[in-house]
């Protein structure tokens, strides 16, 4: 046994150990038995100096788990069992330093278990707050990042931040994290995407290795999740996620997630997820008005040292659909066909390239007609009917359908979609994509034809 007595031990020793033997069982009746096997039986009383106790821990995760959870009421315990107030003096032992020497360096595709010493994770160093463009359309999500990042665990957690593909959130985390490792280059933190999350979870499952991968979630100061919408409809993966929030959240770590959408409108996701997702700040991302997408134009030109005036950044702002991810494909275009033509980036060259790219309507978002036309050819009925009143089964069902691919392609709100499907309340509208988005789960043959719909929207993409 750990505590039992030997020849070397001092009175004030014996004592201890026998205060702390008293300790344990106490706790037995307070502890869940799994977390008293962890995280408290590994313990040892080492040595007493006046009112100090020092106790060993095996590791640097044991110990900041037992110093958050339980410190006050072991200090409380073993002070009575002592008979006299004592304060606990947690430190780790010298043979775990001896144990994380001999660790392999893990490779690109397992799980990092490093020492928190260390942060596997390193941001793209393109990814700042500085080459990040502020506009009215992602204020308030950056200023909740930069609050995130100033002070960790502090204020704003969970900090939730949603929005299409391609508006930069990824940028934002990444800043976060350039940030909070700019300050603290030892600062414990994970980064993780929800697809990611979710295939090395299943990994660790299947070759019994869910310990280290929750070591590698749960042992930071800052979880970083990406497009957390991925993990909608996977219960098991959805359970870790939701374990691994509430472990972190309780001890106070900073949690930043992103989605393509607010928490409110992930059906297949969890309503403890969801309600969780909601108790910090929910900040949207939205698309860029002109100014904001110029000044974007403008800043990446920048960057790469591009010739760029202020005249074509704006006709291209104005003229070339998409996301920020198309925008600056745009100008990454234009650089390419200067370069080749030998060259400035001047308006011809500009106006030449939208129309050659980007007036075909290749990349232009499908408007509310073609949605519904397009529901209707392959259900052989009549649009007017798909937004019509009519409550038969099978145009109720293709109405249903239109509304899902509506909300998915233009991510417009309830209110207007219902407007356009004959000033119908929002909540038909929710109800309706909420029961296709659960039926798709189900039924892999409704989930291949409305991918084939939205797929065909985009003919040339």
């Amino acid at each position: 046994m750990k505590n039992q007595f030997t020849l070397e031990d001092t009175d004030d020793l014996i004592v201890l150990k026998r205060a702390w033997d008293g300790v344990l069982k106490r706790l037995g009746n307070e502890v869940p038995s799994a977390w008293l096997d962890r995280f408290i039986r590994p313990l040892t009383p080492a040595s007493i100096d006046g009112d100090t106790v020092h106790v060993n821990v095996p590791g640097r995760f044991v110990m900041e788990w037992v110093r958050e959870r339980y410190l006050t009421t072991l200090q409380g315990l073993l002070s009575d069992e002592i008979g006299r107030p004592v304060t606990i003096e947690l430190r780790t032992e010298l043979r775990d330093k001896a144990l994380v020497a001999v660790r392999p360096e893990p490779s690109d595709n397992v799980i990092s278990t490093s020492s928190l010493e260390e942060t596997a994770f390193r941001p793209n160093e393109r990814f700042t707050f500085e080459t990040y463009v502020v506009g009215q359309s992602n204020r308030l999500a950056v200023a909740g990042a930069r609050a995130v990042a100033s002070k960790p665990g502090s204020k704003y957690n969970p900090l939730f931040i949603y929005g299409s593909s391609g508006l930069g959130k990824t940028h934002l985390l990444h800043a976060i994290a350039r940030e909070v490792l700019t300050a603290n280059p030892k600062f414990p933190l994970a980064y993780v995407s929800a697809q990611r999350f979710a295939e090395e979870f299943i990994t660790a499952l299947q070759n019994g290795k869910t310990d280290q991968f929750r070591r590698s979630q749960r042992s930071v100061g800052m979880w970083l999740v990406d497009d957390i919408q991925f993990i909608a409809g996977k219960d098991k993966t959805q359970e870790e996620i939701f374990h691994t929030f509430n472990y972190l959240h309780s001890l106070g770590k900073q949690i930043v997630l992103t989605s393509d959408r607010p928490p409110r409108d992930l059906y297949l996701m969890d309503e403890r997820l969801r309600s969780r997702f909601e108790a910090g700040l929910v900040a949207d991302v939205q698309l860029p008005d002109t100014e904001t997408r110029c000044a974007i134009l403008l800043s990446k030109a920048g960057q790469e040292s591009v010739a760029l005036g202020h005249d074509v950044a704006m006709y291209l702002a104005e003229n070339v659909p998409g996301n920020i991810r198309v925008l600056e494909g745009a100008l990454t275009k234009l650089s390419a066909q200067a370069s080749i033509c030998d060259s400035d980036l001047n308006m011809e060259l500009a106006q030449r390239m939208v129309e050659q790219y980007y007036r075909s309507g290749v990349l232009a978002k499908p408007g509310f007609g073609q949605i519904v036309d397009a529901v209707g050819r392959h259900f052989r009925i009549p649009s007017d009917e798909i937004k019509g009143t009519s409550r038969k089964a099978p145009i109720v069902h293709a109405r249903h359908i239109a509304v899902f691919i509506t909300r998915e392609i233009t991510g417009d709100s309830w209110k207007h979609i219902g407007s356009l499907f004959g000033d119908r309340d929002h909540t038909s509208m929710m109800h309706g994509y909420q029961k296709i988005s659960e039926m798709m789960h189900m039924d892999k043959d409704l989930r291949a034809t409305v991918k084939m719909l939205i797929r065909n929207l985009y003919p040339d993409a």
